[in-house]
């Protein structure tokens, strides 16, 4: 295994996952319920916060308070503004960061699918 893993390392620096993420020494997520299946998160912004480069395995994500945010990931950066009762159902993100640019604090339900993990290679080659 250690001849698998080493050469991962190479293509550059691991992304963390999204509980694990802190910004100006808060976590912005947490953990709600976990299995060997699924694991349950809250995730909370206020104005001006953000959520710092994270991994996510497939996830739904549910959004509690809508607002406006940008969101940076492989594809570039954009504005969206996520509705409050809507939802998204991804396949596992490599990276992404999240930064709310609007006036309300926006929060989202997070059900991730630990059985639909990221590629090894995907997951550590993203910077």
């Amino acid at each position: 295994m250690l001849l698998v893993l080493a050469p991962l390392t190479a293509f550059g620096q691991s992304v963390p996952d999204a509980l694990s993420v802190e910004w100006q020494g808060q976590k912005p997520c947490e953990k709600l319920y976990e299995d060997t299946q699924i694991l349950v998160g809250r995730c909370t912004f206020p104005p001006g916060s953000k959520h710092v480069k994270h991994f996510h395995p497939g996830l739904l994500s549910y959004v509690l308070n809508g607002g406006k945010a940008q969101i940076e990931d492989a594809k570039g950066t954009r504005q969206v503004e996520p509705r409050t009762g809507s939802y998204t159902n991804s396949p596992p993100v490599a990276w992404h960061e999240l930064t709310n640019v609007g006036d309300t604090t926006i929060s989202y339900l997070l059900i991730e699918r630990k059985y639909e993990p990221m590629p090894a290679v995907e997951k550590a080659s993203t910077r």
